[in-house]
């Protein structure tokens, strides 16, 4: 399913001014595409954030935008 999660409009989590929405992608096996993605190029964030309802990360496409990976817990 698609679902849109608005942030509030004084929200820090893009960590950019420029930046004003983000896409989100839920994945499998979050270790092996990164490793896909780095071996193909793709510039990714060297940080992870593990919660209790999955774990992220973050790659950046050609024009610097941020995309979030998500691999839900389960």
């Amino acid at each position: 399913p698609t679902v849109f999660s608005p942030f509030k409009r004084d929200t820090d989590y893009f960590a950019s001014d420029k930046q004003q929405f983000m896409l989100n992608l839920r994945v499998q096996d979050l270790d092996g595409l990164l490793k896909k993605l780095e071996a193909g190029g793709v510039r990714i964030d060297p940080k992870r954030q593990d919660e209790d309802y999955g774990r992220f990360a973050w790659v950046y496409d050609p024009e610097g935008n941020k995309i979030e990976l998500w691999e839900p817990k389960g």
